[in-house]
């Protein structure tokens, strides 16, 4: 069978799955009783519950009004059918849900009737506005074409989108195609920055570095932490970045742990020789327990950046492939305009500035960009978005 043949029949399952499947599954559950107080989050990818549910989940488990579920639809993980068997059973669920909290693109509950006495409340699980996505990568390489986008859309049936500050707004509507509904976009802030106000989250954090990593103790801890490259089903590690240069220079005072993209799956191997003073903690520690900790973070792209600058440390950019993941992807901002620290292509200019940080970093400059795409999260984020949609039962 050809693979024209073959994702044409793909095509036509995921059309009949979204166009009459689930649509029917949610329409016969919701001709029961809405439940007041239940509450349901839901997950595509992730198996655990992810940080942007952590802090709204646990404060509505801990209220007896309440009733709260999580579900992982496990899209990575399980097969085609099993994946499609639970968006099913999550459907029954939602139907007769007072609120839906998503973190992600969701075509499965864009594709249903949504009862008018429901919510689907988008938190999105990145602040900010950097590398684009949705609806703002149609036609480009990254993304596929505007009519493909509008077959089965990914942000549909939403009540409220929550985001990091009010310069973002016109990002996530031209993202998620909301620019007739641009009100539902509100800059209540992301909840799980509330975290990083947090003292005795930032206190556990350095803890839980030292346990994982040991050789932290007494160190300054040097960050690394880029996107991934390519396709999302396809996704790899950028692996540029010369950490046996790194260590020649920074051995002693500082020591590199380095996160990957969760997407990335092979993970580029530290050269033996490093592996005191490299420590790749992709799978270890989560990005929030990594950022409260580090001195300083070397990205390229990631969103990461937007919560980082609430540190107010040093950002360094190393962008070696920058010109060819604009072509690939874009960006919402001129990056060398918007990027709150030094952007570098190779790696012995970025480490001659990062032997001489102390003097050459501009706090000035970080504090401007958080005041800009951060004023929305300020500890109290998770009290506004439950305000917003609960009223007075929050």
């Amino acid at each position: 069978m050809s693979g024209g043949v073959m994702q044409g029949m793909k095509q036509k399952v995921k059309d009949f799955v979204l166009d009459q499947w689930f649509p029917r599954v949610y329409g016969r559950a919701a001709q029961a009783p809405l439940e007041k107080g239940k509450v349901l989050f839901v997950e595509s990818k992730e198996t655990s519950l992810p940080d942007s549910f952590e802090i709204l989940h646990a404060r509505l488990s801990a209220d007896p009004r309440f009733s709260v579920e999580y579900v992982s639809l496990h899209q990575n993980s399980d097969s085609y059918p099993r994946y499609c068997l639970n968006c099913a059973r999550m459907l029954k669920k939602a139907a007769t849900a007072q609120v839906v909290f998503l973190n992600d693109a969701s075509d499965v509950i864009s594709c249903v009737p949504l009862r008018a006495d429901s919510k689907v409340v988008q938190l999105w699980h990145a602040c900010g506005a950097f590398k684009k996505w949705g609806m703002s990568t149609a036609d480009l390489k990254f993304g596929g074409t505007r009519e493909e986008k509008r077959r089965h859309p990914f942000y549909e049936n939403l009540s409220l989108v929550t985001v990091s500050s009010p310069e973002v707004i016109w990002a996530y509507a031209e993202a998620m195609d909301l620019e007739d509904r641009r009100e539902i976009i509100q800059p209540l802030g992301v909840s799980r920055t509330d975290s990083f106000f947090d003292q005795s989250f930032l206190s556990n954090a350095r803890k839980v570095v030292g346990r994982k990593v040991p050789e932290t103790a007494g160190k300054k801890i040097l960050l690394y932490a880029p996107t991934f490259r390519g396709k999302v089903s396809r996704a790899s590690a950028p692996d540029a970045l010369d950490i046996p240069a790194l260590q020649d220079a920074l051995e002693g005072e500082w020591v590199l742990l380095v996160k990957h993209h969760p997407f990335v799956r092979d993970l580029p191997e530290i050269p033996e020789s490093s592996r005191r003073f490299a420590f790749d903690v992709s799978d270890e520690l989560s990005i929030d327990v990594l950022l409260s900790v580090a001195d300083a973070c070397i990205s390229d792209y990631s969103s990461l950046v937007f919560e980082y600058s609430l540190f107010e440390k040093p950002l360094i950019f190393f962008a070696f492939d920058k010109d060819e993941y604009d072509d690939w992807r874009g960006f919402y901002y001129d990056y060398e305009d918007m990027t709150p620290g030094p952007v570098f292509v190779d790696n012995d200019e970025m480490i001659e500035y990062l032997c001489s940080i102390d003097e050459r970093f501009d706090r000035e400059r970080v504090a401007a960009f958080r005041a800009r795409f951060m004023s929305a999260c300020d500890g109290s984020a998770t009290n506004r978005i439950l305000d917003a949609v609960f009223g007075a039962e929050s």
